[in-house]
């Protein structure tokens, strides 16, 4: 422990001589003892400290009485009077403002130098601070063990005991461990994780600082960064067996054993449901799902996150999951198929998800399947190469000249093929649309007025928003 009056004073080879009435502090740690000739030495004081002094530029009476008003402003511990040199005894003036204020003073003797009482507060606080490392090491060490053998809820718990305080983690804005962060007073910590994750811990306060605390924060970004690879390792493998099962590479009896081995009853109604994200980047892949979702078969497949549910949970899963995307600040479209049971059923209701998703809605229930929706999801077929040849030169003409030839043709489309509807849709002249869809028909070969070039354009249309 730092060292206080009161050890100073067990020192007897200091000789130092107690002038006034020192109860009050003489328990208190001293931090430093700072040497000064100074009248005023405010700004070389941080608190917490012994001020030793000769006073030899207290020729006066006021100086003196500053002097000491100054040193209790600052919350100085005690203040060690040198005598013998500037002043034969310590001055009344010293001793009766001090005793005005509280500030415990006490004689040094000529004999003993002022660097003898800086040395055993130095001597002191080096102890204090080894004792304090070993102590942090210890805990250090002991979070680590904490962590590896009772996984991070485990070390959480034991960085509860350490701190003395309740201890809380959010993932995208869910909590994963601990009490409610919206009561009481919390403090954040955020977590560097590598990944974009938004993790954040919180301690409520008061709690103990010391550098436990950034320890614990690194702790708790390897974890979560390794729990992230771990997920995504699962989520793709999962997927790989989902896709074989789509495709139709996995079927029958091998089928039924490759979905028992994830934990399906096969012969329960499951749902698929399909989460596609705005944005390519998004962190769909790893991103923590509440554990009610985690407990089913969480797969990855054409960069859309999927899950399989038992259809008795569908009311509660669909808006869980829209919330969570919600909190988690993801945006995202759910699309989720029909009931099905046994390894077939798994695949159309994979068709019917991915059929919703085209709505375009945030949350997309099922609708019939249609032909030109399994032409598109058929991987054999190169429909999006013939997309590209068809639709090319029109993305192409638009890019250069601010156009809007696909916006005029998807209107088109939707408005049953009635110049007039679609003039109506854009604000347009009847005239410009007519002229619109001859541009179309020049670019792209295919002619939107005759049955077959229509059936071809809306196909490579739908491919390209699909893609």
């Amino acid at each position: 422990m730092a060292i206080t009056l009161a050890n100073l004073f067990e020192h007897t080879e200091l000789a130092l001589r107690p002038l006034n009435d020192f109860s009050a502090a003489v328990e208190s740690s001293i931090t430093w003892g700072a040497v000064t000739e100074l009248l005023d030495p405010s700004e070389f004081l941080t608190g917490q400290e012994i001020v030793l002094t000769t006073g030899v530029r207290q020729k006066t009476t006021a100086s003196q009485r500053e002097f000491v008003l100054r040193l209790a402003d600052n919350h100085v511990i005690a203040l060690g009077f040198g005598t013998g040199l500037g002043h034969r005894n310590v001055p009344q003036t010293i001793l009766k403002t001090a005793q005005e204020v509280g500030l415990p003073v006490f004689e040094v003797p000529y004999e003993t130098p002022f660097a003898t009482i800086t040395k055993l507060i130095a001597e002191a606080q080096h102890r204090l601070h080894v004792a304090e490392l070993q102590h942090l090491l210890r805990s250090h060490q002991q979070l680590t063990r904490s962590l590896l053998s009772a996984n991070l809820t485990g070390m959480l718990s034991e960085l509860s005991k350490m701190l003395g305080t309740k201890v809380a983690v959010s993932l995208h804005g869910t909590q994963i461990y601990g009490p409610d962060v919206m009561t009481g007073s919390w403090r954040e910590f955020p977590i560097a994780t590598g990944m974009r994750d938004k993790c954040t811990l919180y301690l409520e306060e008061p709690y103990a600082h010391h550098g436990l605390i950034e320890y614990a924060q690194s702790l708790i970004g390897l974890e979560v960064a390794n729990k992230s690879r771990l997920r995504e390792s699962q989520r793709t493998a999962h997927g790989q067996i989902v896709e074989d099962l789509v495709t139709g590479t996995l079927e029958g009896s091998d089928a039924e054993a490759r979905l028992r081995s994830l934990g399906l009853d096969t012969r329960r109604k499951h749902v698929v449901i399909l989460v596609q994200a705005a944005s390519p980047q998004s962190l769909l892949s790893r991103l923590p799902l509440p554990p009610l979702l985690e407990a089913q078969v969480v797969f990855l497949s054409d960069q859309k996150l999927g899950v399989l549910i038992p259809t008795d949970l569908r009311e509660r899963v669909v808006p869980l999951l829209d919330e969570y995307l919600q909190t988690a600040n993801i945006p995202a479209s759910i699309g989720y198929g029909g009931s099905y049971a046994q390894g077939n059923g798994v695949r159309w209701s994979y068709y019917e998800a991915l059929e919703a998703l085209r709505q375009g809605g945030r949350v997309n229930s099922p609708a019939k399947l249609s032909l030109t929706s399994l032409l598109l999801t058929a991987r054999d077929v190169p429909i999006l190469d013939l997309a590209t040849e068809a639709l090319g030169p029109i993305q192409k003409f638009d890019a250069q000249n601010k156009g809007e030839l696909l916006t005029t043709l998807r209107e088109y489309f939707k408005l049953d093929g009635s110049v007039g509807a679609v003039a109506e849709s854009l604000g347009l002249h009847r005239n410009t649309v007519r002229y619109r869809m001859q541009q179309i028909t020049d670019l792209s070969g295919y002619d939107p007025t005759v049955t077959g070039d229509r059936v071809q354009l809306w196909l490579a249309l739908s491919a390209l928003e699909l893609a």
